[in-house]
């Protein structure tokens, strides 16, 4: 049976490429630099999404997709949906027993926190802590009435200044909100820990790509303002921190204060697009079934802090030619190139261009979720993101989603024999791109790139810098194997290769590599790699036993203390870049922690 099913494959490639090769339209590599020409263009200042030039790069593409003669599907093309761009603040006041103190200078609200007008008692809940397990009996609530009360709680844990504390994955501002709004508290006021910021900073008002409304106003307050409220209790933040850190018990009380406060905060929300096209098949069965192709056209404008720039303290537009003009350009050579053949096309293709990939794959979620189509009639997806760099030596294409079903590597193999490229299969069909959010709903999927470089996600990533010919070839490989799954009797068979979502902890549990690192060098030329856990997730992205770990999402590392530190600025489930020094050569790897 093996040997027929090559033998089919084989035959089926031949055709395929007889079909394709006396097609009219050609798969070109100047046409390719022409699309990343204008989509990685400076005008279009990084196609973040919800903006005008993300509009633009949008209708360019949708207009391609037309004059190639695909229907366009939604709205004239495109499918709506918001993502949220920043906070939207409003009036915000506070005042303990009719003391106005100052916004942003006294006190702020956490972006997460509802809008509320809140006039009420408040009690000092030390930790916040409602914990019982078989290292921790706290209950900073016990014998305390707060419901329908202001609940002032003390940021951090007892045992920051402890390598591994089991407090550590309980102890989150989100974690003490929720036990809070559990036992019935109308709102929450932080205040810092000395031991967790003795300059006593307000957390930055600015929104966090996963944050949502956690059901209670939230305030952050100094530690000035936090003894105001004590007041009438002679006490201080700073004498009960200590003594709670000492005696690790209770220590909540009635502050018999009044707060008043006043919350105005919202996520401003931003209208943007899929762009999203049909090519019909011909067979009057097989063209309500669907072969979905699709690449992201966002990127990340202007850079700067929280956007996922591997250079933050960088202003400055991110043309993003790779990542992934380069995808969209492929996927618009491979639609003209299969239209070109469209009366031998038996099942249907749809063509999308994804947004706000990079925002956390909401164009391609939404489209999952919001289908235009019968989405249980897709019977293959394949994505294609950053293919712009094929390397001119090793030729390597990277091939994600190969264990998605039993028949991908046999009709790969047919593929490669006939290819100059060395294709490097990978099985699990999640991934950090598109293709996830179709892998989570059972369909076999391919993610095709020609690799991560030190240009990845910084201003540096031109067109000047593309491989126009190697994307051709790889653009070709696409329309091909597309042609293929339109055309072939068989559907492909759905196999489960990995976790279907990204896999880590609780909130405010430590994230972490699976590596073993280097604790001993202080000669601050990055941390040693000295062991790598198999199948975990460094050994997953390529990193190496002898490796030097010197960034994080461009964050340069020194030593072990920066690399720990960094870290703990992440979460279970972010995705970040990892920069490596291996021997001379520096290496760029994507990880989700």
């Amino acid at each position: 049976m093996k040997y027929n099913l090559r033998l089919i494959n084989f035959l089926f490639f031949f055709v395929t490429v007889s079909y394709i090769a006396n097609g009219q339209a050609k798969i070109t590599a100047s046409e390719i630099g022409g699309h990343i020409g204008f989509l990685a263009s400076d005008s279009l200042k990084g196609r973040k999404p919800g903006t005008s030039e993300s509009k633009i790069a949008a209708q360019y593409i949708c207009d391609e997709f037309s004059q190639a003669g695909l229907k366009k599907l939604g709205k004239d093309g495109f499918q709506y949906f918001e993502i949220k761009s920043g906070l939207k603040i409003g009036e915000n006041t506070l005042s303990i027993d009719g003391f106005q103190v100052e916004f942003q200078k006294d006190f702020t609200v956490l972006p997460y926190s509802e809008s509320a007008n809140i006039n009420s008692n408040v009690v000092f809940a030390g930790y916040g802590f409602d914990i019982q397990n078989d290292k921790i009996n706290w209950n900073d609530y016990q014998g305390l009435d707060v419901k329908g009360k202001w609940v002032l709680i003390l940021r951090g844990h007892p045992e920051l200044d402890q390598r591994s504390s089991p407090f550590e994955a309980l102890a989150s501002d989100r974690a003490k909100v929720l036990t809070a709004k559990d036992k019935g508290a109308a709102g929450v006021v932080f205040v810092s820990a000395v031991k967790l910021d003795e300059k006593d900073e307000l957390v930055p008002l600015k929104m966090g790509r996963a944050d949502v409304k956690c059901g209670l106003p939230v305030l952050q307050v100094s530690r000035e303002v936090a003894n105001r409220i004590m007041a009438k209790s002679t006490k201080s933040i700073e004498e009960l921190e200590k003594k709670l850190n000492e005696k690790r018990q209770p220590l909540s009380f009635d502050c018999n204060s009044i707060i008043s406060a006043k919350t105005e905060i919202d996520f401003q929300m931003v209208k943007t697009q899929n762009v999203v096209a049909l090519l019909e098949g011909n067979d009057p069965k097989l063209k309500n079934e669907y072969i979905i192709v699709g690449a992201h056209y966002d990127h990340l404008g202007y850079g700067g802090k929280d956007s996922g720039s591997r250079m933050p303290d960088t202003v400055a537009v991110h043309n993003g030619a790779d990542d992934n003009a380069s995808g969209v350009a492929g996927m618009i050579e491979m639609a003209e190139y299969l239209a070109s053949v469209k009366k031998k096309l038996k099942r249907s293709i749809l063509f999308i261009a994804f947004d706000a990939e990079e925002e956390g794959l909401l164009g391609s979620q939404y489209f999952a979720n919001n289908p235009l189509i019968d989405i249980k009639q897709v019977k293959a997806m394949l994505n294609f993101d950053m293919i712009g760099r094929l390397n001119e030596e090793t030729k390597e294409l990277s091939i994600g989603g190969t264990g998605t079903s039993a028949e991908w590597e046999n009709i790969l193999n047919t593929f490669q024999q006939k290819s100059d490229m060395k294709f490097a299969y990978s099985k699990e069909g999640y991934g950090p791109s598109d293709h996830a959010s179709f892998y989570s709903i059972n369909i076999p999927v391919l993610f095709f790139t020609s690799g991560v470089h030190n240009d990845y996600h910084t201003p540096n990533d031109d067109a000047q810098f593309i491989n126009s010919k190697g994307e051709e070839k790889i653009s070709t490989l696409g329309a091909q194997i597309v042609f293929q799954l339109s055309t072939q009797k068989e559907n492909l068979t759905f196999q489960e290769a990995g976790p279907k979502t990204r896999t880590g902890g609780r909130e405010g549990m430590k994230v972490k590599l699976d590596i073993m690192p280097n604790f001993a060098s202080s000669d601050n030329n990055g941390v040693r790699v000295d062991g790598v856990t198999k199948d975990g997730i460094a050994f997953k992205a390529g990193i190496l036993k002898g490796d030097f770990i010197i960034g994080i999402n461009g964050e340069k590392i020194l030593n072990i203390y920066d690399y720990m530190n960094r870290l703990k600025k992440y979460k279970p489930g972010d995705r970040v870049s990892i920069d490596v020094l291996r021997g001379t050569e520096n290496k760029v790897f994507i990880v989700d922690l």
